[in-house]
């Protein structure tokens, strides 16, 4: 049973984590585009701060789903393990519409339902597990500051 557990937590990991790496070396061009081109609000981190961001929150993401999907089914349960999918097509999504389309306002528009959608999320996860829900607090706060620095974009270009 333990080796069941563990392959779960390991899946779920791998898989976010290789869906985040698969969606940034497909917007790479992009992403470089940014860094180089676009004026950038004021609190903009250094370039190298998001991927270790990204890796971070997303381990979170996937111990947080281990842990759901790992619960004894319910309605919470369900209801939270298919809000975070839809959060996570949002958030990879976001990286196509923002730098591959370089569509500021869509992508701010697609943000702030990923954060809706992950707040939900947040509130099912925590009527199955505190834990998974609170592993999410700080992927909640990165995309209220994504949406500070998605609108900064958009105010100076």
């Amino acid at each position: 049973m333990k080796n069941k557990k563990s392959l779960v937590y390991i899946i779920s990991v791998v898989l976010i984590e290789a869906a985040g790496f698969t969606v940034g070396m497909l917007t790479r061009e992009g992403t470089q585009l940014y860094a180089d081109v676009i004026a950038k609000p004021l609190l903009s981190p250094p370039g190298i701060v998001f991927p270790i961001a990204w890796t971070i929150l997303y381990a979170l993401m996937g111990i947080g789903i281990a842990r759901v999907i790992l619960c004894e089914p319910s309605a919470s349960r369900s209801k939270g393990i298919k809000l975070f999918f839809v959060q996570l097509v949002l958030n990879l999504l976001w990286c196509f519409i923002f730098f591959g389309s370089m569509n500021f306002g869509l992508a701010l528009v697609e943000l702030i339902c990923m954060l809706i959608a992950t707040i939900l999320m947040y509130r099912y996860f925590n009527k199955t597990d505190s834990i998974a829900a609170r592993l999410q607090i700080p992927y909640i706060l990165w995309l209220c500051f994504a949406t500070y620095l998605n609108l900064g974009v958009i105010v100076l270009n």
